[in-house]
């Protein structure tokens, strides 16, 4: 019997997968907090999620609402100063890696998630930065997960809220920061990657049933595609059922396999 999977699941085990166990995790809340959320529910039980409010090796139980959620203090191994997260941890470069998600991303991986449209007069104002810019800046590696739309995945984006690539190689060097930026950005139809000479994002591996085609209508540029394109391992049973639990579709007494993908 085939396990089935919709497209944010697949997309949010495929960003668990690329946490490993005992790496310190700086966590956005959306996808990004469900999928680290995941990455310690199954193989990575010892991976350190540290949240912006100031709280140290976080445990939630469920998945929380907001950075302020009782449940990461309740869990947590410490709880610190909002400065001492970003004075102590994060610019020093003490983190292994920061999870964003974003409203715009282009295709040097900069990410906006302040304004679309002009920043005098938006057609839409964004939640704004928190965090992100130090967290992209300063941790030694970055992963964006972000559905996959031509609204969100942009020739350029309306406002640089957090520096990915800048606009191509050097650009981080020059500016002097510190981390190596977004070395992978996942979406519900693939995993892209910034090319080791450009930083262009680059299609490095499509999900079952995602045709280079569906990526490439949904992306604002003319996307590359890696010669050696990949297929992502489908979600496993224990992945699945884990997600689940956590975003509360997972029913005991109804199992959650049939014959074919969603």
């Amino acid at each position: 019997m085939t396990l089935t999977w919709s497209a944010d699941e697949i997309m949010t085990v495929t960003a668990a997968r690329a946490l490993t166990d005992g790496m310190a995790c700086f966590v956005g809340i959306g996808l990004p907090s469900t999928a680290a959320n995941l990455a310690r529910r199954t193989h990575a039980p010892d991976l350190w999620l540290i949240y912006e409010s100031g709280t140290l090796g976080a445990k939630p139980g469920s998945l929380p609402l907001s950075i302020g959620d009782g449940v990461l203090a309740e869990t947590a191994d410490s709880v610190v100063s909002v400065p001492e997260i970003f004075n102590y941890w994060l610019q020093p470069g003490r983190i292994d890696v920061g999870f964003l998600g974003a409203a715009q991303i282009d295709r040097y991986a900069n990410i906006n998630t302040t304004v679309i449209g002009d920043y005098a007069n938006p057609e839409v104002r964004l939640p704004g930065a928190g965090g992100a810019p130090e967290i992209a800046a300063s941790c030694r590696e970055v992963v964006v997960v972000v559905r996959h739309s031509r609204r969100a995945f942009v020739d350029r984006v309306d406002f640089t809220t957090s520096v990915g690539h800048g606009s191509g190689a050097g650009d981080r060097e020059r500016l002097g920061l510190r981390g190596r930026g977004p070395i992978r950005v996942i979406t519900d139809l693939g995993v892209l990657e910034p090319d080791p000479e450009t930083r262009e994002l680059t299609l490095v591996s499509v999900h079952p049933g995602v045709a280079v085609e569906q990526v490439r209508e949904a992306t604002g540029w003319d996307l590359a595609v890696a010669p050696d394109l990949a297929v992502t391992e489908p979600p496993g049973e224990t992945e699945l059922t884990e997600l689940r639990k956590l975003t509360g579709r997972y029913v005991a007494d109804r199992p959650q396999s049939t014959a074919s993908q969603e």
